[in-house]
């Protein structure tokens, strides 16, 4: 079937602010539907709220609204663009609900508007939690026993009919869980169901039996109008059921299913589809299988494009959203072109020849009174994927990935916590369903307990086990040579130790020898990593879109001729996680998108598969990769960099500018010694006097006594900050001593062997933050931003306006004054961010 020609303009709901649950993936699918709408001749409207997003961009579509996400705001927009159709199945949980919520209200019938992708009816079969185990119950699919609740007393009949405890809760049309729990009483019942309710658009809840202990498996199909199908990907959750499936790790594709298990599953994916009726379009199925007997039943299926669907897609490189974005418009499977090899239909099921683990980022030590037990509700903040030839291979890639001390499993200071705990302490986390569980299992495993006890503790499937246990023995191969200078002298092993995903710096701290040693060990053996490519079919056809993985083997895919006359290295952020999100992925697209324009091929390396960076077409080359010295430098070396930039990625990349420097690496932009200067307080102060800008009084500290000398120097209160990090972690105001020990020791965690700033805290000033753009010579301040709330509240929490809506225009001018002084002083090339504080009419820096 041709593309649909009776509808001209197509109305797309972003999926507004980022929350838990809901990222900066739909930002990716919005942005691929946005293109390949346009590229198709339709006009595109866009509506959504978050402006740190790729697809708010003028340049995506033809009308773009930044306006609140509701149904009156969309009516006024609607009443005004008059669009043919809406495509509601690209902006998660929260575009479907209001789609939703106009055609309940009868707005789409009366501008007669055709909801695309997904039709009101099919939504409600899979979102109304009675409707869809009717609907299941019709195609003779196992669920488990439950029942649907509308007020509290009906959830505490239903509670009582099913018997016994524990109990799920899942509140209907709902993104992430929210609302949802695991019961094992009728105490936490009654909470969870009232949290249940308040949550659900349409005040449902979902009570059932609980499958604790069972396996969890995704099914992310794609379906056309035409009835044709294809399974993308096949994900297994290495955690069992009770967690949601954003806070497991999770393996593409599926590891410890028989042929006939999945072939079953892949039936009924198809079948629940059918039945749904979603006609175009992804989905995703949620499946339980008992680990004894194989039993299958159907937890739930999305009607839209989700968080599983992006790691579908990078795990693939098979684009859902773009695809079904065409479906929506008309087309058939059979009729569009596979992107990656150019010549393969689309309705070719992709076939991965390698392993992908998705592991989920925590931020618990931002809120250390929160519960960090994992259950159905979602409490990741981002995720980070990895691919190698083999599990252990792309697991090791993918803790280290995670930017939380770990250069892998294991082999780290980070394991002392673990393997000094007693049994009984172990065996409770090991039941626990928590962020750094796996952790625990290797210090359950370095004590030799069996595998089999190990699975009775976390429910967590025996190949997942026995593959960490080899993993954990295999540490003391390493360490039993006792210097590098022994392991060099059996390459083998060496290569072996590589193989099995160790990094540079976990085979040092074995050896009590420095990841540079160890590099320049291995470089030396000719031990170098080998790199592969991304296809969708398993080296059946040759791809077209360079898009590389890291592993350790003979081949190597050779390197592609350039795209320009220099090859421009762009480090990502890595996993999103609170202080470094989805704006950091915006300059780095930006950064991909400006290096095209003047002639220069850009090269990608990031770890996220959540993002628009990590899209194939973005850049020149991808490389899904961890952004570590060993595996930057690597590509580096490979591709020939001309230079790389790491001011678009946030703290991560900055924090590696000295090591690429320190490797041969040319880092363009701002130079990392200037970048440290930035950071180092005693340079600071000394070139803030020679400005003669003000700052508050302050001292570094390396160590409690010291702290407390600055304190009676300069007095309470005290801002309170470690040095090289981002988002405000471990930053506090302090009004008494007794605080300030407590503060000083944890900045010194978070921060370790780097200085601690103390400044004397401003009371009831306002806050700036500036943010300006330099060559060296010309500075152009884009924005003074004022913060709605006093100085104090970090500038990523404070509501804050453009234009200054309190100062005096001699304020505003005397702080450009400064911001051109200071990009001079710190030869800015690049980007640079200023804060400052207004206290009784006198402008005082704070940071820059």
């Amino acid at each position: 079937m041709p593309k649909r020609t009776d509808i001209k303009r197509i109305m797309l709901i972003g999926s507004g602010p980022i929350v838990i649950g809901q990222g900066c993936e739909f930002d990716y699918s919005g942005v691929q539907a946005c293109k390949v709408l346009k590229q198709q001749g339709y006009e595109v409207i866009l509506v959504n709220s978050n402006p740190a997003t790729i697809m708010t961009d003028p340049e995506f579509s033809d009308r773009t609204y930044i306006e609140p996400l509701t149904c009156d705001i969309i009516h006024e927009i609607i009443r005004r663009e008059r669009p043919d159709a809406l495509l509601p199945t690209l902006g998660g949980q929260t575009a479907l609900n209001l789609a939703m919520e106009l055609f309940e209200r009868g707005i789409l019938r009366r501008y007669q508007i055709e909801l695309i992708g997904a039709s009101a009816e099919s939504i409600k079969r899979a979102e109304d939690r009675q409707l869809f185990k009717e609907t299941m119950q019709g195609i003779d699919l196992e669920l488990p026993r439950s029942g649907s609740a509308h007020t509290m007393s009906e959830a505490l009949a239903v509670a009582n009919t099913l018997g016994g405890w524990p109990l799920i809760i899942r509140p209907g049309f709902t993104l992430g869980g929210t609302g949802g729990g695991i019961a094992h009483n009728q105490e936490e019942f009654e909470k969870i169901a009232a949290r249940g309710l308040a949550a659900s658009m349409n005040s449902e809840i979902l009570i059932e039996e609980s499958l604790l202990g069972w396996k969890e498996f995704e099914m992310e199909v794609m379906r056309d109008k035409k009835g044709n199908s294809v399974i993308v990907c096949s994900i297994e959750n290495f955690d069992p059921m009770g967690v949601h499936t954003g806070d497991s790790i999770t393996v593409a594709p599926a590891q410890t299913l028989t042929d006939v298990e999945y072939q079953t599953m892949r039936s009924n994916s198809l079948k629940v589809m059918a039945a749904i009726g979603v006609e175009t379009g992804g989905s995703n199925v949620q499946w339980a299988v008992n680990p004894v007997d194989g039993r299958q039943i159907i937890i739930e299926m999305n009607p839209r494009v989700s968080r599983s669907s992006a790691l579908a897609s990078k795990a693939t490189g098979f684009p859902i959203a773009k695809i079904a974005a065409q479906l929506a418009v008309g087309y058939t499977l059979d009729e569009i072109i596979n992107d990656i090899t150019s010549e393969t239909p689309a309705c070719f099921e992709p076939a991965i020849d390698y392993i992908v683990t998705k592991v989920p980022r925590f931020t618990f030590e931002k809120f250390p009174q929160t519960d960090s037990t994992l259950g159905t509700q979602m409490k990741s903040v981002g995720e980070a994927m990895a691919i190698g030839r083999t599990f252990k291979q792309s697991f090791q890639k993918a803790l280290r990935s995670l930017e939380t001390g770990h250069a892998g499993f294991g082999a780290g200071p980070k394991d002392q916590f673990f393997e000094s705990m007693t049994d009984d302490l172990l065996a409770m986390e090991l039941r626990r369903p928590n962020a750094e569980r796996v952790f625990a299992i290797r210090a359950a495993l370095r004590r030799n307990w069996k595998i089999e006890k190990i699975h009775e503790l976390t429910a967590i499937d025996l190949w997942f086990l026995r593959n960490l246990a080899e993993l954990a023995s295999f540490e003391d191969e390493i360490s039993n040579f006792g210097s590098l200078q022994a392991l060099t002298s059996t390459p083998e092993v060496f290569r072996q130790a590589k193989e099995l995903g160790y990094s540079d710096r976990q085979i040092a701290f074995l050896l009590q020898s420095s990841e540079l040693e160890v590099f320049l060990s291995r470089r030396k053996l000719k031990i170098n990593p080998v790199f592969a490519v991304v296809d969708t079919c398993a080296g059946e056809f040759e791809a077209q879109t360079p898009y590389y993985y890291s592993t350790w083997g003979e081949y190597d895919e050779p390197v592609r001729p350039r795209k320009g006359d220099r090859s421009i290295m762009i480090l990502g952020g890595g996993p999103n996680r609170i202080g470094q999100g989805i704006e950091f992925d915006y300059c780095c697209v930006h950064a991909a998108f400006a290096m095209r324009k003047i002639g220069c091929e850009s090269i990608m390396v990031n770890s996220n598969p959540e993002t628009v960076s990590t899209d194939y077409d973005t850049s020149d080359k991808l490389y899904f990769e961890p952004l570590t010295l060993e595996d930057v430098m690597a590509v580096y070396e490979r591709e020939q960099c001309d230079g790389v930039i790491v001011q678009f990625g946030g703290q991560t990349p900055l924090n590696l500018a000295q090591q690429l420097k320190a490797a041969g690496a040319k880092v363009i932009g701002t130079c990392p010694d200037d970048i440290d200067a930035a950071e180092d307080r005693e340079f600071f102060r000394a070139m803030i006097e020679n400005l003669h800008i003000k700052q508050p009084e302050s001292g570094i500290a390396y160590s409690v006594e010291e702290a407390l000398t600055i304190a009676e120097r300069i007095g309470y209160p005290l801002l309170i900050r470690p040095s090289f990090v981002l988002g405000g972690r471990g930053m506090v105001i302090v009004y008494k001593e007794q605080y300030l020990r407590r503060f000083v020791e944890e900045a010194a965690a978070v921060s370790p062997g780097k200085p601690i700033l103390i400044d004397h805290f401003l009371e009831n000033a306002v806050e700036l933050d500036v943010d300006c753009i330099s060559d060296g010579k010309t500075t152009v301040v884009g924005a003074v931003i004022e913060h709605v709330e006093p100085a104090g509240i970090h500038s990523g929490d404070s509501a804050s306006v453009i234009p200054p809506m309190t100062l005096s225009a001699e304020i505003i001018a005397k702080i450009h004054d400064y911001a051109y002084a200071l990009a001079r002083e710190l030869r800015v090339c690049g980007l640079m961010n200023i804060q400052f504080a207004v206290q009784d009419g006198e402008i005082y820096i704070i940071e820059v």
